[in-house]
């Protein structure tokens, strides 16, 4: 097996090389949506994200839960930065397909998206997600969701190069 990768049946949420962490952390603090949304990243492990999205009027739907635009954007992102936390470290990642099921009303103090790699190939990796509504400690699972992404190897990750 390839450094980098996970198979089938390996334990996701190992711990992580710092390296690795920084590039996940730079890497998400690119991101301008997430910065809109005033996402956080709150864990970083091995084949696992969980990604923080706290309670604004402007993040809600007209009866006042948290809009599924939001809700699927932090679970695309823990998905994806699940899945860059074991690529490469010259590589950097696309998602390619993601589905979600929105299984209860988003509400709560905050929104928590825990994104895990299920299968990691050489191409792409499949991540599930899953979204929680967090008041206090209770926690309601509001949304699942399954991801393929793509591992773009020998193109670090950063901004596109500007257009002409």
């Amino acid at each position: 097996m390839k450094e980098g990768s996970m198979k089938d049946g390996e334990q996701a949420a190992g711990a992580i090389d710092p390296a690795t962490e920084q590039r996940v952390r730079d890497s998400f603090g690119r991101q301008g949506l997430m910065r809109h949304l005033g996402a956080t990243v709150e864990e970083i492990r091995r084949g696992q994200v969980r990604i923080r999205m706290p309670y604004r009027a402007e993040l809600t739907q007209q009866h006042g839960y948290f809009h599924a635009g939001g809700t699927s954007a932090i679970a695309d992102s823990a998905g994806g930065y699940a899945g860059l936390s074991v690529f490469p470290a010259d590589s950097s990642v696309l998602t390619v397909e993601f589905k979600i099921n929105l299984l209860a009303p988003a509400e709560g103090e905050h929104l928590e998206a825990v994104g895990r790699v299920v299968r990691s190939g050489r191409t792409l990796t499949i991540c599930q997600i899953e979204v929680f509504g967090v008041t206090g400690e209770a926690r309601t699972l509001v949304a699942i969701a399954q991801q393929t992404l793509m591992c773009m190897a020998g193109r670090p990750d950063g901004p596109p190069p500007a257009r002409a």
